[in-house]
């Protein structure tokens, strides 16, 4: 499992969660306690907003620790959005166009989590990619195809629906194609004015999520970033955040199943 971070509000250096915490998530890289595996040494990413309206992104298959050039940006870049990944690969290659976050226009998305049979499931789901979206695809993790099969079902005008209808596609495939269902789904997105996050696992043992005010803003983390532990509230499982200006807003979540005859025909997006 992979260990994620994320901040919304005023500007922040990165190295506010990346690395001055006690445990912030370069310490998460090689040593996490509220995972399965203690080493998220895969590689890392990250993505900012600033002045433009695509993040600027910054990734490497290097273990966080070891890379001082992860350090020396999170120190210099400061930013009122962005999203901070390590990963520890659960399918996929150690390569760099796997490693989180990816990012489409002026979205941006990291996820912990898997789906079970993805093998079986990936030519389907890359099936209901038009071509502009399909080509875009660079990597070979599942987190990424489902980032833009959301894209497909219309995330730009509805996010949080649209990644229901998501997990519901896939969920939907997966019990038709192999009689089992298994998705693991933690993930934050941004399209660089919002924070959005989810948390929900088929089983109900869904990758743990935690919000806390940081400096003028909120922050999203795997798990906390130090032993202030009424500092930090758990998300629950079957949960949408969204983090705006107004602040932080939790709802109940729940996949949506997508009508068998719009799965057989991929749904228009703008151009």
């Amino acid at each position: 499992m992979c260990r994620w971070a994320a901040y919304r509000g005023e500007p922040l250096y990165l190295e506010e969660l990346v690395s001055s915490p006690a445990h912030s998530l370069i310490e998460q890289s090689h040593c996490a306690t509220r995972a399965k595996t203690a080493t998220n040494g895969d590689g890392f990413g990250i993505a900012w907003y600033g002045d433009r309206a695509e993040p600027g992104r910054y990734r490497d298959i290097l273990p966080a620790w070891s890379d001082c050039n992860l350090k020396s940006l999170a120190r210099q870049i400061r930013s009122p959005l962005f999203l901070a990944h390590v990963r520890a690969a659960t399918g996929g290659g150690t390569r760099r166009d796997n490693c989180h976050p990816f990012v489409f226009e002026n979205w941006s998305f990291q996820h912990n989590g898997q789906i079970s049979n993805f093998d079986r499931l990936r030519r389907p789901m890359e099936a209901m990619l038009d071509d502009r979206l399909f080509h875009v695809r660079s990597g070979t993790t599942d987190s990424e195809l489902l980032f833009l099969l959301a894209m497909q079902f219309g995330m730009a005008a509805n996010p949080i629906a649209a990644m229901a209808e998501a997990i519901g596609f896939v969920e939907g495939l997966s019990l038709h194609l192999t009689g089992s269902v298994l998705v693991r789904f933690t993930a934050a997105f941004s399209d660089g004015k919002s924070l959005y996050a989810i948390r929900y696992a088929t089983d109900r043992k869904a990758p743990t999520l935690y919000a806390s005010p940081v400096g003028s803003g909120n922050c999203l983390v795997s798990e906390p970033l130090n032993d202030d532990v009424d500092a930090w509230r758990e998300i629950p499982n079957g949960s949408a955040v969204m983090i705006d200006d107004t602040g932080v807003h939790v709802r109940p979540f729940q996949p949506e199943e997508r009508a068998a005859d719009d799965a057989r025909t991929p749904a228009a997006i703008p151009a």
